[in-house]
């Protein structure tokens, strides 16, 4: 394994790090309130980083991913290249592609997903019925790929009819909507529906879990960042409050808690991207994530004291991105009986 960004990686990688830190500052986000911010994403756009995860694999989303995280920054790249891109560019026909990726990597199409299936919708030939609850930046999506129950993929456009959208506010700010389909025509990703039934349903997922295990190193990185920074500065008793030791070893257990999940969702993605085998490591990536993640944003909240009770402070930011990130797309006892099941059926 060779975690090295390529250098197309690492500048597309810096370019993303100089994007979300000049403009998806604390200010900019707290105007932003529960919606996206539009100037951010048109920088994102004119800078090419949605069309380059076609050219810079799983792997360099996840890099650019990490960066989004550290600044919580308030717009819909995790789902437009996970839910749009991705699938797409594996998935689709040469005439979808042709079609599709152009307005999904300008900006000018976003995308979403009525991500895990868990068999809420229906389809009979291309319409689909059935309703998911709470679907992540589905008020900024012009399209979201929806799994029917024999797991096809369908990719619908917002706007059509039979669509239903309403507003619904998650723990993490991320434009969320309640989504009903009414008979809605669909358009399916790929040619034969006879081709490996659930197969590209099953790498979406793992694409999935693995980016935005990714997005959740970021976040805890940048709440980790905070924590350091706030009692680095911040005196008890004549002394920083980084100096006492049980700071400090709250510091050290978060600061490994965020590599391990780095370095687990590096690994899922490497061998996605080789196309080996990556059942388990995407799923030990996804444990980490949500296991890990949420211990690391408690400790960035707890090592601001008081400060952390403050909703309004950046860190509180990171621990509803942190939280609802522990829940997205399985939570940590679903995980490990998935991953049980499946070293079980390997056996």
């Amino acid at each position: 394994m060779d975690f090295h960004p390529t250098e197309e990686q690492a500048a597309a990688a810096g370019l993303a790090a100089r994007i979300f830190h000049d403009l998806a500052t604390h200010e900019r986000l707290a105007a932003a309130g529960t919606g996206s911010d539009a100037e951010l994403w048109k920088a994102l756009t004119a800078s090419g980083l949605i069309g380059a995860v076609e050219d810079i694999g799983l792997l360099g989303l996840v890099l650019l991913l990490e960066e989004q995280g550290r600044t919580t920054a308030q717009v819909p790249y995790a789902a437009t290249c996970t839910y749009g891109v991705l699938p797409v560019a594996a998935h689709g026909t040469d005439e979808q592609r042709a079609r599709l990726l152009p307005a999904l990597g300008s900006g000018e199409a976003v995308a979403t997903g009525a991500f895990p299936g868990r068999r809420r919708f229906r389809a009979e030939g291309a319409r689909l019925t059935g309703t998911a609850p709470a679907v992540p930046w589905l008020r900024d999506a012009t399209h979201v790929l929806v799994p029917d129950a024999d797991r096809a993929l369908w990719l619908v456009p917002v706007d059509a009819p039979g669509v239903q959208t309403a507003p619904v506010e998650t723990t993490a700010p991320w434009s969320a909507g309640r989504l009903t389909l009414a008979g809605a025509e669909g358009e399916r990703i790929g040619a034969d529906p006879r081709d490996g039934a659930g197969r590209a349903y099953a790498q979406v997922l793992a694409v999935a879990r693995t980016a935005f295990a990714g997005l959740q190193a970021g976040v805890c990185a940048g709440s980790l960042a905070r924590a350091v920074a706030y009692t680095s500065t911040r005196e008890q008793f004549g002394r920083p409050l980084s100096t006492n030791q049980g700071v400090m070893l709250r510091a050290a257990d978060a600061y490994m808690d965020t590599e391990a999940i780095r370095v687990t969702a590096y690994e899922a993605a490497w061998r996605l991207d080789q196309g080996l085998p990556a059942g388990g490591q995407v799923l030990t990536a996804a444990w980490w994530a949500s296991e890990a993640g949420k211990r690391v944003v408690h400790t960035g909240q707890h090592l601001h004291g008081g400060m952390g009770a403050d909703l309004d402070h950046p860190v509180h930011r990171h621990l509803l991105w942190g939280r609802q990130l522990d829940a997205y797309l399985g939570c940590g006892s679903e995980l490990l009986a998935e991953l049980g099941a499946a070293l079980a059926q390997e056996g």
